[in-house]
């Protein structure tokens, strides 16, 4: 596997039962996404074997679980996704929710989602 492999192009969008993402930027190991999630939407119960993320809460509040923590991450704050961790982003306002997503690691594609659980019937 190539050390710095990603199958991201800058300006590419995705459209999710929850929401939308859209790539801001690409580095070298890193990926930088706007995510925009709707009131009542959440991403599914997820990890990751490749990267870890860092989510920055620019709009709304998130409720984060982060393994068997779950928090409120409100505007300016942040909160770090370590590879392997099983995570789920939630938006439980009435508002939208806004969060960049910064993936760090050796491989960043979107078939590196481990489901196990999605309101949306994704779970593998």
């Amino acid at each position: 596997m190539n050390p710095s492999h990603t199958t991201y192009h800058v300006g590419e969008t995705g459209e999710c039962p929850w929401g939308d993402w859209q790539v801001l930027d690409l580095q070298s190991h890193v990926v930088v996404k706007k995510l925009n999630v709707v009131p009542g939407g959440r991403i599914s119960l997820q990890r990751h074997a490749h990267r870890s993320e860092r989510w920055i809460v620019t709009e709304g509040v998130a409720t984060v679980r982060n393994d068997d923590v779950v928090t409120q991450v409100r505007v300016g704050q942040s909160v770090f996704i370590p590879c392997g961790s099983l995570h789920r982003l939630s938006n439980e306002g009435e508002k939208p929710l806004r969060v960049i997503e910064i993936q760090i690691g050796d491989y960043l594609s979107e078939d590196d989602i481990e489901r196990f659980s999605d309101d949306y019937g994704r779970a593998q």
